[in-house]
């Protein structure tokens, strides 16, 4: 996938909203020969280690209360079921998670650091700027995937990337065509109802 099209969604997807315009997203893309190292190096650490080593950050609160618990269990029980892998089969389900850091053979990889000096609040920036990467890739019938799963390599895609000790990996991105007749890809996930989350006051 040529740079020049990521160039042009990034250059797009920087007018996000963010909070006294602080924009505290730093993008590091990976494609071609760079991105063909990277995985040559990931490749026996991930052998190793299939589910990662230490987040740079807690991905989800250590105890999850309801209704956020069951949300989590199920997403990843309809996910598991869609693919064919059981429950109990541990070994089978490690593989699956572990093609996460393949970036599930994406031609492109993004990685998004902040500024450890930055707080919760430009952290939702964050989340914004790449969503609105994600919905302007999809315009172009592209796919992406958002992977906090990388905050778990955050020491060796650091120091692949050249990265100063200031930055903390947030997230890497897979960026690509889909492959709509993998099963996987029919997956979507469960989302309440407008009456659960929201209340009107008139």
């Amino acid at each position: 996938m040529a740079s020049e099209l990521v160039r042009r969604l990034l250059d797009t997807a920087r007018y996000a909203p963010s909070g006294g315009n602080l924009q505290p997203w730093i993008v590091h893309v990976l494609n071609g020969a760079a991105l063909a190292r990277f995985r040559a190096m990931m490749a026996p650490k991930v052998r190793d280690f299939p589910v990662g080593r230490s987040a740079a950050y807690e991905i989800y609160p250590r105890s999850l209360i309801e209704p956020y618990r069951t949300r989590r269990f199920k997403v990843g029980e309809d996910m598991y079921s869609l693919i064919g892998i059981a429950r109990s089969d541990r070994p089978a389900r490690i593989k699956q998670f572990a093609r996460n850091y393949d970036l599930f053979g994406a031609p492109v990889g993004l990685f998004v650091f902040l500024d450890r000096t930055m707080s919760s609040p430009q952290w939702s920036d964050v989340g914004m700027f790449l969503q609105s990467f994600m919905l302007l890739a999809r315009e172009q019938g592209l796919e992406t995937c958002p992977q906090e799963a990388w905050a778990t390599w955050h020491e060796e895609v650091s120091a692949f990337l050249g990265i100063a000790p200031n930055l903390m990996l947030f997230c890497g991105l897979a960026l690509g065509y889909g492959d709509y007749s993998q099963p996987i890809n029919a997956l979507r996930s469960d989302r309440a109802g407008v009456e659960e989350f929201a209340t009107f006051h008139e």
